[in-house]
């Protein structure tokens, strides 16, 4: 939408509407922030990690995830999003290796069950869940994903309320899953049409 510049004549941008609810100092709210990302279609991964530390055998956490992307080819490095003081950050201020399952369009209940705020311990949604460890991080490895790539953190940054990881990938597998990617979009999952 335009306005007419009185100077000129000529058009000029037109104000920004104003923000509805609670906003930021520049300006845009949280809700109206969430609805233009809920544009944005993206891919619903796994992140694992083995705690060595916790317990005598050690603990499993794991979190769905989709702010998961590729950094860069030579050395092979990938970047994940944790929210800064949750179960996930956690552990990985300490433990450095962990990994990533690539889920795929029939795996929209691992991916809510990771996903649930109060949900139940880790170690009994992963008792439920067929997996394998990775021979780099010991850290479970989703059955039936599409892939699952092991990585060792090279760098943490905090970006807001969130920790960024960026991982040098250490092994990556293409199991032999058929189907398509599990997608995030508009604040659901849903699968690639065909």
């Amino acid at each position: 939408m335009f306005t007419t510049s009185a100077a000129s004549g000529s058009p000029a941008p037109a104000a920004p509407a104003a923000p509805s609810g609670p906003g930021h100092a520049e300006g845009v709210s949280n809700e109206e922030f969430r609805a233009a990302m809920s544009q944005l279609a993206a891919g619903v991964v796994l992140v694992t990690a083995h705690d060595p530390e916790d317990g005598p055998r050690g603990e499993d956490a794991g979190m769905t995830a989709t702010a998961f992307v590729s950094v860069s080819l030579d050395p092979p490095l990938v970047m994940v999003s944790v929210r800064t003081g949750s179960r996930m950050d956690d552990v990985l201020t300490d433990q450095p290796l962990w990994a990533v399952s690539l889920l795929g369009e029939d795996q929209r209940d691992i991916a809510g069950r990771f996903a649930m705020s109060g949900r139940l311990s880790d170690s009994l949604l992963f008792a439920s869940l067929p997996h394998t460890r990775g021979a780099y991080t010991g850290a479970p490895l989703v059955e039936g994903g599409l892939g699952a790539v092991e990585c060792r953190t090279e760098q943490r940054v905090r970006a807001g309320d969130h920790t960024l990881l960026i991982g040098r990938v250490l092994s990556a597998a293409l199991p032999s899953a058929e189907g398509g990617p599990l997608v995030y979009y508009r604040g659901r999952y849903r699968h690639l049409g065909r």
